[in-house]
């Protein structure tokens, strides 16, 4: 396989997803001008070519948990849903949305309902950007809180609420979420790119296949491994307390 420097910009930006932020950061054109090599383009721009291609190899670098998930104690498995999914929603919104904004604006007239994309997607951010803030700031404190075994007293908020109510708010938004990440996806046949699409119209889909499957791991994580970790927790705790 042909080293990244040898490879089109247009080819590896379609490659892999997280390869586009670097090469936005360094106005590497991978749709207009995307035939060039990485090194043909360093080379006209004046880029250092082993940086780039340094960030390009560290940008795909993923941390693979050293046991299953469901087996990891509650506070890491928090730990992971944070540091793994709510980083990365965080930090791709920003290029998704960029790239929907460019398609849905130079090709409006080909492709009317990358539009709606567009509003489907921001839609999806409004859900789920105060949606982890309330995790990390509401329910997961609970639940170190919990598995601590502090302020076990009823009287002083360990009530039968305590977390099945955020809970049960979070599982509802998770529904939401997943409605207007389905919307989309069927608008976009699945994600399957025109046969004429420019290259960001492909990398747009492709990171959209990408955030889609990164959601229904975070959901599936957090819905049928944290929640009824958590709750498990309670209960044992209530039992507990009644000796």
């Amino acid at each position: 396989m042909p080293s990244l420097a040898e490879q089109t910009v247009a080819g590896i930006a379609l490659s892999h997803h997280a390869y586009i932020p670097v090469l936005e950061k360094y106005s590497l054109d991978f749709c207009c001008h995307g035939k060039k090599t990485l090194e043909q383009a360093c080379s006209e721009k004046q880029l250092p070519l082993n940086e780039v291609v340094k960030e390009l190899s560290s940008s795909v670098t993923t941390c693979q948990p050293k046991i299953p998930l469901w087996e990891m104690p509650i506070d890491q498995l928090i730990s992971y849903i944070e540091v793994t999914h709510h980083y990365y929603i965080r930090n791709s919104i920003a290029t998704i949305h960029g790239h929907i904004l460019k398609v849905a604006t130079k090709h409006r007239d080909r492709y009317p309902h990358m539009r709606i994309v567009l509003d489907l997607f921001a839609a999806i951010v409004e859900e789920m950007l105060p949606h982890m803030e309330k995790e990390e700031k509401i329910l997961f404190p609970r639940i170190h809180q919990l598995a601590a075994g502090e302020n076990m007293d009823p009287i002083l908020g360990f009530g039968p609420g305590y977390l099945s109510a955020p809970i049960h708010m979070m599982k509802a938004e998770h529904d939401t979420a997943q409605q207007l990440m389905r919307e989309i996806r069927n608008l976009t046949n699945n994600y399957t790119p025109p046969a004429n699409a420019c290259n960001t119209h492909r990398v747009c889909l492709a990171e959209l296949t990408a955030f889609d499957e990164d959601l229904q791991l975070h959901i599936d994580l957090e819905n049928n491994i944290l929640f009824p970790k958590a709750l498990q927790l309670v209960a044992g705790l209530h039992i507990a307390m009644k000796k």
